[in-house]
């Protein structure tokens, strides 16, 4: 099952780098902020290989479970409010607010107890790892589903400004990829990391990035536009 989440870790960072470019030729927020979760979830999935291969190391999990199962979310929902809320403060909040979060989920982990036999499973969850009702293993509830919400809430009321106009049709589309993928990943691949069941995890790893990825390159497409001497050469 190694193969999947290596394939959602290369896949994720080609996002990453397909915004990097973009970002460096126009220098928009909330795709630096986009770039880094994916970075993210690059490095989460990589963990995950490592996991998967050679079995799961403190290290290994504390890092899966920081930057995948905690923060990526966040920072990819703060993308979306910068987009949305162009204005100057929003941006600077958004930033504020990320790291704080940040801050307080390496303290959080910062030399937390594991169960060391919770660590041999196949795909260890939070829940036995730090114990039902920790602090650590309550952060992707406090942190990532609220995240998603507002992820999710953003690209729908993006998708629905753009419905009835035919320019943005690849946006509109793209966009409901997008929240579809983010859905596959938040919703499918937290369940069944929860229960442990790290096959389905690592095939929703790399069904919800590439749905993310697919979503992205569709709404870039340039529009067609109609020759203006109405056809012939």
């Amino acid at each position: 099952m190694w193969v999947f989440p290596l394939v959602a870790s290369l896949v994720a960072f080609v996002f990453a780098g397909r915004l990097a470019m973009s970002w460096a030729a126009r220098r928009a927020h909330h795709e630096l902020l986009w770039i880094i979760a994916l970075a993210m979830y690059g490095v989460a999935s990589l963990a995950v290989v490592a996991g998967a291969v050679d079995g799961w190391s403190r290290r290994a999990f504390a890092l899966y479970w920081a930057v995948g199962a905690v923060l990526n979310v966040p920072f990819l929902a703060g993308g979306e409010v910068v987009l949305l809320f162009r204005a100057p403060w929003v941006r600077w909040a958004t930033w504020a607010v990320l790291v704080f979060v940040t801050a307080f989920t390496v303290a959080t982990l910062q030399g937390v107890p594991m169960n060391a036999a919770a660590l041999t499973q196949e795909l260890p969850s939070g829940k036995d790892v730090f114990g039902d009702g920790s602090a650590a293993h309550r952060l992707p509830q406090l942190l990532s589903i609220p995240s998603y919400l507002i992820l999710v809430a953003g690209a729908l009321w993006s998708a629905w400004r753009m419905r009835s106009r035919p320019e943005a049709r690849n946006r509109f589309t793209g966009t409901l990829w997008i929240a579809l993928g983010a859905t596959v990943i938040a919703g499918f691949g937290s369940a069944f990391a929860a229960l442990g069941k790290l096959a389905p995890f690592s095939i929703a790893l790399a069904v919800g990035i590439a749905i993310m990825f697919a979503g992205f390159l569709r709404a870039v497409r340039p529009v067609a536009t109609a020759s203006p001497s109405g056809g012939g050469d």
